[in-house]
């Protein structure tokens, strides 16, 4: 049974590139989040206690968190709370450990541009004679079917107009107070 946290916290340092016995890249780092409160009596925030989380990310989520992340930025992740108990000749704890399954900048705190990376085969799939199943799309995104985009019924070749534009476009007036 997997226990699934959500965590909205800074990054304490930039993250690691690790790697597992088998050589697939890790990425890991320290995230501390503190209870965050509003004190009436002062009237303002104040920082309550601040728990920190190893998060350890795999695959190409790691990759573009290696890409990413760094010290001090506010993210959110969701994963799978792993607790491990720990011991030294000195002390011993328990540490709180994350794997992560998503990754994503606190957009309250800053503003971020996703960038779609290129995905990379699987070994075995790398090695299979059959190139239908690998084959990129024009453009590099791999998520996309290779070959022609189908003709689009309302695309007047004539004009180069298409069909339609023009109803749309009245639908929106000049101050129209809703952005969608």
């Amino acid at each position: 049974m997997s226990d699934h946290i959500t965590l909205v916290g800074n990054v304490v340092g930039d993250p690691e590139e690790r790697a597992t016995r088998g050589g697939d890249p890790i990425a890991a780092f320290r995230l501390a989040v503190s209870e965050r409160r509003f004190d009436r009596e002062r009237g303002q925030w104040v920082d309550g206690h601040t728990n920190y989380y190893a998060v350890s990310v795999f695959g190409e989520l790691g990759r573009n968190s290696l890409a990413s992340l760094h010290k001090g930025e506010r993210v959110i992740v969701a994963g799978r709370l792993r607790l491990r108990e720990w011991e030294t000749d000195v002390k011993r704890g328990v540490s709180a450990d994350v794997v992560a399954d998503a990754i994503g900048h606190d957009l309250r705190w800053g503003a971020s541009a996703f960038r779609r990376t290129a995905r990379t085969a699987p070994a075995a799939e790398a090695d299979s004679d059959d190139t239908s199943t690998s084959e990129t799309a024009p453009g590099g995104d791999a998520w996309a079917v290779p070959g022609e985009a189908p003709a689009d019924p309302r695309d007047d070749t004539s004009t180069g107009a298409i069909a339609g534009a023009h109803e749309s476009a009245a639908l929106v007036e000049v101050g129209d107070a809703t952005p969608f």
